[in-house]
């Protein structure tokens, strides 16, 4: 069976095109947003060639693919016609868990291949650095870095073209917003404000009466994803009332107009304050004890996986980066993916069946580039001992780590190559906290899984 009869199959076990209020993807999976989730043959699909998985999570029914994901939805798009448009609520209300988990893997799923190259150039400089075979104060760094750090700094346009195809508005009046927070008289002002600068200002005033507050938005994530959250609520508010002989002109007039104070004076520092408050948050963990924060996170990361939850992090990973300077939760995603890629790759050593040792080693190895959907869905579900031995050393490592406190500068993805982002005066700790992970996951499941139940 080929892809294109896969994807014919798929949409006919999901219930036809008729009962698919939306689709989108992440990394790894195909995400269904479903008029009747009770039409679904979750069997039927978890059987078909190329899935490694299929589940009903947070409203969604997610399928997982792997790393060709991008190909089988740009066919699953042309099957369709076009990419559904989501008018039809039968199912009701959503839960703000699932809204919440919706948004952010929609919005984060189709940028993070950009995000995950622009960190790995980052974390790879690091390391060229650290080692000293690059000067850093070389035109040679420069031009690596603006290559690296442009895609950070200009994050909000990326989020509002991409949270603007969730929230079904105009995508370049989304930009124009981001632009309006990106624009220099805000940043610089924001940067004279933090230097404490003489004659500077905490806020601009719109006709003496609406303050619009200075903050530095490059890099920033909450903001700008509720500022196109409300400017689609505008977009259709203003769409409804204007004549159509005026909507040509004054429907992106006044949508553009409204969106952007409305990202300015409210959303933009509420947004700003939640991302403080939820930093806030993953600090008071670590001031508990660094160890103890490294415990939880590592402990809920794979579930996290599993229920397609893990998305929830990167916000807070990207707004300590903008916030702090570095980040202490992406190593314990890191720590994770190793001890999966460990459970992983005992239960290929002690499996006796030839086309299971196959599958196996090729998630195990998936898992060690930073992609454990396959080891997972395709191996440890399958045996729950696996799974707890994952969790566990992924528990451990990561609080062990976090004792030391090992940082990252810059998002990366947390695969084995990220190693060289670690090079400085936690490497030893990083390099430790792996062979903990792999070590640790491989000899737990050797142990609690034994070679019988693997025959």
């Amino acid at each position: 069976m080929g892809t294109q009869e896969a994807i014919n199959n798929i949409i006919r076990l999901v219930g036809g095109q008729d009962n698919i209020n939306n689709v989108w993807h992440c990394m790894t999976r195909l995400r269904f947003d479903l008029v009747d989730d009770n039409k679904v043959d979750q069997g039927a699909i978890k059987a078909l060639p190329g899935v490694l998985g299929a589940q009903l999570q947070s409203d969604q029914f997610q399928i997982v693919i792997g790393p060709k994901v991008n190909s089988w939805y740009e066919q699953m798009l042309t099957v369709l016609g076009k990419a559904p448009q989501g008018e039809t609520h039968i199912k009701g209300r959503k839960s703000l868990v699932s809204m919440f988990m919706d948004t952010v893997s929609g919005v984060f799923g189709p940028i993070v291949p950009a995000i995950a190259g622009a960190g790995m150039i980052k974390g790879l400089l690091a390391g060229l650095i650290a080692l000293k075979v690059v000067s850093a104060k070389s035109d040679t760094v420069v031009v690596i870095d603006l290559i690296a750090s442009g895609v950070f700094y200009f994050l909000p346009f990326f989020l509002a073209v991409s949270a603007a195809k969730i929230f079904k508005t105009n995508e370049y009046l989304a930009a124009a917003v981001a632009a309006c927070l990106m624009y220099p008289s805000l940043i610089d002002a924001a940067k004279a404000l933090a230097a404490h600068q003489e004659g500077a200002v905490s806020a601009f005033w719109l006709l003496n009466a609406l303050p619009v507050s200075v903050f530095n938005y490059a890099s920033s994530v909450i903001p700008v994803i509720f500022s196109i959250l409300a400017l689609s609520y505008i977009h259709r508010w203003v769409d409804r009332i204007m004549p159509d002989v005026l909507k040509t002109v004054f429907t992106p007039t006044l949508t553009l107009f409204l969106g952007a104070l409305a990202a300015l004076v409210i959303i933009g520092p509420i947004g700003i304050w939640l991302g403080k408050v939820l930093a806030f948050f993953i600090q008071g963990l670590f001031g508990i004890s660094a160890s103890f924060a490294g415990l939880v996170v590592g402990a809920i990361r794979p579930v996290a996986i599993l229920t397609g939850m893990h998305h929830a992090m990167t916000p807070i990973a990207l707004q300590n980066f903008s916030e702090h300077g570095y980040d202490m939760l992406m190593p314990m995603m890191f720590m994770a993916n190793m001890a999966i890629a460990g459970s992983t790759f005992a239960i290929w050593r002690i499996s006796k069946n030839r086309q299971e040792r196959t599958v196996t080693l090729s998630a195990a190895i998936s898992a060690l580039l930073g992609i454990t959907e396959p080891a997972l869905f395709g191996v440890l579900t399958r045996y729950k001992k696996a799974f707890i031995a994952a969790t566990v050393a992924s528990s451990l490592a990561s609080a062990f780590i976090a004792f030391f406190g090992v940082r990252l500068y810059g998002y990366i993805l947390s695969s084995i190559f990220s190693l060289p982002a670690y090079i400085g005066p936690y490497f030893v700790f990083a390099l430790s906290g792996v062979a903990m992970a792999l070590v640790l996951s491989f000899l737990l499941t050797t142990v609690l899984v034994g070679k019988d139940a693997v025959e």
